[in-house]
């Protein structure tokens, strides 16, 4: 069996042997292997690639930009979603921006270790996606699998876009698969997790776990809920949630990150105006609360959407 970790893992020792123009770059990820391990040992099977930086993430994203206009393919690693906030400016005003305004492509990939674990607190537990897929010239991925873990990163680190990957803390070493994936969805790309009848569930990352466990849960009340797992929140698929719909009636977004401005306002927004006629109910989303994540693990179940959250948001859903 091969964790979700580990086929980050994987995906980053594919691409620093396959192309000598990729290299890592991050506080801690030499030596240390990061502050996730998710870059153990490849220091010392990359000499000089694997490259610790200096604890500034608008630094830290700076440098890639550079390189990536002199010819290279940087991946970069931030320690925690919530510190990329620190780069920001250099990621949406400058790698974003880049190639509209030089035409000079910016193939960097900042990989953000994202989402909530127990007892992680309010810097340390944030969904960052929306607040990335708002600007222009971003791709924004958001793997839930661990098969797309490993085939969406090698995409990014191919693609000459600058790319936000999104990859949950909770399912480093909770989410399991028996292989790597010889082939996969291409970016933007939406996947369909459960086929259904009754109501349609549209979430990503870690959300596709909890909202199958409410699927099968919904099962023993006779339903069969469709489950859409974006994979990626820029570009967004909106053609199959669309499909999804026509064939449900019912749509309910999913989301760990806080509500307002979410990547479940702006699906619930698409349907809305592209698939109204399709809807037999108004469309629902269920979200994190709108607080700071909290530190205690009970508080912290309470405050991100579970398994049971989500079926009784879907079962209020089926009563409409």
């Amino acid at each position: 069996m091969i964790t979700y970790l580990e086929a980050i893992r994987a995906a980053l020792d594919k691409a620093l042997a396959d192309d000598p123009r990729v290299f890592l770059y991050g506080q801690d990820i030499g030596s240390f292997g990061g502050a996730f391990k998710v870059t153990k040992n490849l220091a010392a099977k990359f000499p000089g690639r694997v490259l610790d930086a200096p604890l500034s993430e608008d630094a830290i994203v700076g440098v890639a930009i550079g390189a990536a206009i002199e010819g290279m393919r940087p991946v970069v690693e931030m320690q925690f979603a919530d510190f990329s906030t620190c780069g920001f400016n250099q990621i949406v005003n400058h790698a974003a921006t880049l190639f509209y305004r030089t035409e000079v492509p910016c193939p960097i990939v900042v990989r953000l270790p994202s989402g909530g674990t127990s007892g992680s607190g309010p810097f340390h537990s944030q969904s960052m996606e929306a607040l990335y897929a708002h600007y222009p010239g971003l791709i924004v991925m958001t793997p839930g699998t661990v098969e797309d873990a490993y085939s969406m990163l090698l995409e990014a680190i191919a693609l000459d876009d600058p790319v936000i990957f999104c990859e949950h803390k909770f399912l480093y070493n909770h989410l399991k698969a028996e292989k790597l994936p010889g082939q996969n969805l291409p970016v933007g790309k939406a996947r369909l997790a459960r086929h259904g009848r009754d109501a349609t569930i549209v979430t990503y990352s870690a959300m596709v776990h909890e909202s199958l466990a409410a699927a099968e849960e919904l099962t023993g009340d006779g339903y069969e809920i469709e489950i859409v797992d974006l994979r990626t929140v820029k570009p967004l698929d909106t053609d199959t949630v669309l499909a999804s719909v026509a064939r449900t009636g019912r749509l309910l977004c999913v989301s760990e990150a806080f509500p307002w401005g979410g990547v479940s306002a702006e699906v619930v927004a698409r349907v809305a105006a592209e698939g109204f006629g399709l809807l037999d109910a108004p469309p629902q989303r269920l979200n994190a609360k709108d607080t700071p994540v909290p530190y205690h693990p009970d508080l912290w179940t309470a405050h991100r959407p579970t398994a049971s959250a989500i079926a009784s948001a879907t079962r209020r859903l089926l009563e409409m």
